[in-house]
């Protein structure tokens, strides 16, 4: 079960460097349901995700850059890149800010994830952190690769 909350950022966010991050191409093979293809650096994976704002079912697999290679060939969408930056936060909490690249380039969110709902609830965000868009359907990165950034406020 995957719990996270999804924000958009301020311009006064950190200072990136220093970070761990991670290189990240996505595309959809299909909406319903999710099933995402996503090269991490030099891994890969196949994901099929539930409906769902904030709580939702994740299966994520790990497959060769040849399977990749040729799943790639059917996704269904626009291919959505970025670069993920890995900061750690209180209470062993880790934000990933997404810094999207191309024609997705001004957009930048940040998402936490948690253990449990209650959790999430307690989540007092750091003041660099802006608006929440975990229930807006247009900021979930399928909607993304969909749609690019039409309706999207940046």
């Amino acid at each position: 079960m995957e719990i996270e909350r999804k924000y958009l950022i301020k311009s006064s966010a950190p200072d990136l460097q220093g970070f761990k991050a991670l290189d990240i191409i996505q595309g959809y093979i299909s909406f319903s349901p999710t099933i995402r293809l996503r090269k991490q650096n030099d891994s890969y994976f196949l994901t099929v995700k539930s409906s769902g704002l904030l709580e939702r079912e994740e299966f994520e697999l790990p497959i060769s850059h040849e399977s990749f290679e040729n799943l790639w060939k059917k996704i269904e969408s626009y291919p959505v890149e970025k670069i993920r930056y890995l900061i750690p936060l209180e209470n062993g909490l880790t934000a990933e800010l997404d810094v999207y690249k191309n024609d997705l380039e001004p957009l930048r969110t940040v998402e936490v994830e948690f253990e449990s709902v209650e959790a999430s609830e307690a989540f007092i965000p750091p003041e660099w952190f802006a608006e929440e868009v975990t229930f807006d359907h247009r900021y979930k990165n399928g909607n993304i690769a969909r749609n690019r950034l039409n309706d999207i406020k940046i």
